[in-house]
């Protein structure tokens, strides 16, 4: 089976998109940390007691690191008129995080300091409490510490055949 052939196969299963947020440490005692995001379809409960999540991370990716040194990180569940905010997060070469936060609305999570999108389903603040290496990704699995609906009626956006797409 070629990569191709695997990619093709699990392209048919529909999965919703989330964007993971959290805050780099300061540099020094005196500054704020730079805001980061990555857009994830690789993302399910685990278990309903203790409240755990998982996300997956390629290797080495930005965030990645950043959760290996971080505990605390947030998923904002994202809704079908979101599409915009997950490909600005989903860019390969983009620009720096900070702009990209720029013009999207948030609020920042009381336990993790993180960006929680505006407008999202739901919205999920976590602690790490395992990461899995599993071949070139990372399983985060993460404790859920809080847990909000801001705009809980709207749609969600999914990921099917390597496209966004709205449920109708």
């Amino acid at each position: 089976m070629s990569n191709d052939e695997f990619r093709a196969a699990l392209a048919r299963l529909a999965a919703g998109v989330v964007l993971v947020t959290a805050q780099e440490p300061p540099l020094d005692e005196h500054g704020r940390g730079e805001d980061v995001g990555m857009t994830a379809t690789a993302f399910m409960s685990v278990s309903l007691d203790p409240p755990l999540v998982l996300v997956s991370l390629r290797n080495d990716s930005r965030m990645d690191d950043l959760l290996s040194e971080q505990p605390l990180w947030a998923v904002s569940v994202l809704a079908g008129s979101q599409r915009h905010i997950a490909g600005r997060f989903a860019m390969k070469g983009r620009i720096s995080d900070r702009l990209l936060f720029e013009d999207i609305p948030y609020l920042r999570g009381e336990v993790t300091n993180a960006p929680l999108v505006g407008g999202a389903l739901a919205t999920l603040e976590c602690r790490t409490e395992q990461r899995v290496l599993a071949g070139d990704h990372t399983l985060v699995i993460g404790r859920v510490l809080t847990a909000t609906l801001p705009s809980a009626d709207g749609d969600p956006l999914a990921y099917f055949k390597g496209r966004y797409r709205q449920l109708d």
